[in-house]
């Protein structure tokens, strides 16, 4: 599956939930509470990698890392598309940026 593959299963879903929404709320979540819902999952996710670690205790923490990581990436790439960002040529731009960054400082050419 190509990160295109991903980011379409994650807007098609997003769909499903604005139908859930109107339904509910009569208006569609606005970007404001998407990040607001993916702060709730960074928290989340918090404590499980707490729990992955040894230090809190959660019950099927393996199973549930998975889904919270999912939960957090798919809350990433709707954002992006909201807010008008392509995800993907954002994300090779930064880690190249970044890894020439750390080449330089490692003293090599970031090939390696």
């Amino acid at each position: 599956m190509t990160f295109r593959d991903l980011e379409e299963s994650a807007l098609k879903l997003n769909e499903l939930y604005e139908q859930i929404e109107i339904k509910r709320y009569g208006r569609v979540w606005t970007t404001e509470e998407i990040a607001l819902g993916f702060v709730g999952d960074v928290g989340d996710l918090a404590k499980l990698i707490q729990a992955n670690a040894g230090v809190r205790t959660i019950e099927d923490c393996q199973a549930k890392l998975g889904h919270e990581l999912s939960d957090c990436l798919w809350s990433i790439m709707v954002l992006a598309d909201k807010v008008g960002v392509d995800l993907e040529a954002e994300f090779v731009r930064n880690t190249r940026e970044i890894a020439d960054c750390v080449s330089r400082e490692l003293g090599t050419d970031g090939d390696s």
